[in-house]
């Protein structure tokens, strides 16, 4: 009697415990802070994926750079010792040098644009090139347009000349400033306020949230909408995950996903309409200057990646537009 009811005293822990043991955490980590659109975004994420598995599939968010930055976290994904991570798709540049190409300026026209290059011909070569270095891309989410700030109207590139431009150590940024005429200088980022402040620097750029999160707009006077580089986050996932994932768990995933990129995309674009229409109420000037020859001013940086990658390289990613 006293085996029979270990054994069954055993069955009745076994039952208690197999929801627990059934259900599975996954974990993700972003440099992004709990105020921005992108963990709201992951938010929603994880809310979804809860639903579409009946709570067998959870989230855990590390925000704010918590595991380290993008690199360290990206290292934690190859290791399995993360489960996923969001960084820019560029920034994988330094493992997957050919990404250097849609970080050129003026190469995507729009995220619409982005994505239909991320997911066409060339896009699915450079999945391959993650896979190879064990993790996958899952989606493309709108991380927000970069634009340009100023102490003086911008109504062409021709003003853009001579303007002392801070930019980020970032090459195809400092290429931006540099072709259409201004001179870049890279300034540290939490830096840059006072440095527009004491007139260090005439000139920044970045997404518009970005101007109106770090104050900017107190210290320049004019926006132009200069549209020069399309920011987007590449959501990634470790390939050993996945592949251990079944079918249907992995179309749990990827509708937590899509839902998570839907919120983070319709905010970000909510957030840019409305920050124009503030910052004109604010008193700062803004112009639309023709971009025709910011584009074509480009060209000899593209011939330099062209050098590297192949002749006929950003028009094959473009699509010959």
């Amino acid at each position: 009697m006293k085996l029979k009811t270990f054994l069954m005293t055993c069955a009745a822990s076994l039952a208690l415990a197999a929801p627990a043991l059934a259900e599975r955490e996954l974990t993700v980590g972003t440099q992004d802070n709990e105020v921005s659109n992108l963990y709201a975004g992951l938010q929603a994420m994880g809310e979804t994926l809860a639903e579409v598995s009946g709570g067998e599939m959870t989230l855990t968010i590390f925000p704010s750079s918590q595991l380290g930055d993008f690199r360290a976290m990206v290292a934690q994904v190859q290791a399995g010792e993360l489960d996923m991570v969001t960084t820019g798709y560029p920034d994988m540049s330094y493992v997957i040098p050919e990404l250097n190409l849609i970080g050129a300026p003026y190469v995507a026209d729009d995220f619409g644009h982005l994505q239909e290059i991320v997911n066409g011909p060339w896009g699915q070569e450079m999945d391959a090139a993650f896979i190879a270095q064990g993790i996958r891309m899952l989606d493309l989410w709108y991380y927000g347009t970069r634009q340009t700030t100023s102490n003086r109207a911008i109504e062409s590139m021709a003003d853009m000349e001579g303007l002392r431009m801070r930019t980020p150590n970032v090459p195809f940024l400092i290429a931006y400033a540099q072709n259409v005429g201004a001179t870049p200088a890279p300034v540290a980022f939490a830096e840059v306020y006072l440095a527009l402040q004491t007139n260090q620097v005439d000139a920044q750029e970045n997404p518009l949230p970005t101007i109106e999160a770090m104050r900017f707009d107190e210290v320049q006077s004019h926006i132009a909408i200069t549209n020069h580089f399309i920011a987007s986050i590449a959501m990634m996932i470790s390939d050993d995950l996945w592949t251990s994932l079944s079918e249907e768990e992995q179309g749990w995933v990827m509708a937590a996903v899509e839902a998570g990129g839907d919120v983070n995309d319709s905010r970000t674009v909510e957030a840019e309409a409305e920050l124009l229409a503030t910052f004109e109420g604010r008193g700062l000037s803004v112009t639309q200057p023709d971009l025709a020859p910011f584009r074509a001013a480009m060209q000899p940086y593209y011939e330099e990646l062209e050098a590297q990658f192949g002749e006929g390289a950003i028009a094959r990613i473009r699509g010959d537009r």
